[in-house]
């Protein structure tokens, strides 16, 4: 899916970043960094994000493919939360940016301790233009959930891979048991 074109121009000038940035590896410190910028950049105005990509579901969060580079050495989407919606705990086995764009979202990071989880520090908070950081070098566990009770909140994600079709691991909090699951994308399975 590429929709580089129907999303416009500022979106368009997100990918001719990402892409610039991408064409030559880097530390992975470096990439995200770069990425942080563009992202926030990017989710510092909300006037580009078509609404077919902003639509919640009444149970369950929706994440829409926005754009995955042809190489698959990135991928945009939009989270879309309803009132109240949450992820489990999860993890997402490459390195992630998270930008508000509307709402506000909460997340707590997890770390493996002894056969279980434990929460590490306290919960983020996330408001429109703020930017979060994802990966295994930094901390990959985590639970997020929409801050509001009463209103959708939409944040934008890009990772380092096609996001969509990467295995990841859903946990128990309590035993630290992990289940593989494969995400995909809402924007796909509605055709």
């Amino acid at each position: 899916m590429n929709e580089k074109a129907v999303l416009g121009g500022r979106f368009r000038r997100f990918v001719i970043g990402m892409d610039a940035l991408l064409q030559d590896p880097k530390p992975e410190q470096e990439t995200v960094e770069g990425c942080a910028a563009l992202l926030k950049a990017l989710v510092d105005q909300d006037d580009w994000l078509p609404e077919k990509y902003a639509q919640p579901h009444p149970e369950f969060y929706q994440q829409y493919l926005l754009y995955c580079d042809p190489g698959a050495r990135y991928s945009v989407v939009s989270f879309v939360w309803g009132p109240g919606q949450k992820t489990p705990v999860h993890d997402h086995g490459v390195w992630g940016v998270i930008g508000m764009l509307r709402g506000a979202e909460t997340s707590r990071m997890y770390w493996p301790q002894a056969g279980r989880l434990e929460p590490a520090g306290r919960e983020e908070r996330l408001e429109p233009g703020d930017i979060a950081l994802v990966s295994p070098t930094l901390g990959d566990i985590h639970q997020v959930c929409n801050a509001y009770d009463d209103r959708v909140s939409i944040s934008i994600h890009v990772y380092g891979t096609d996001i969509g079709k990467q295995s990841r691991h859903v946990f128990d909090p309590a035993t630290g048991a992990a289940k593989s699951f494969v995400s995909g994308y809402a924007n796909e399975m509605a055709g």
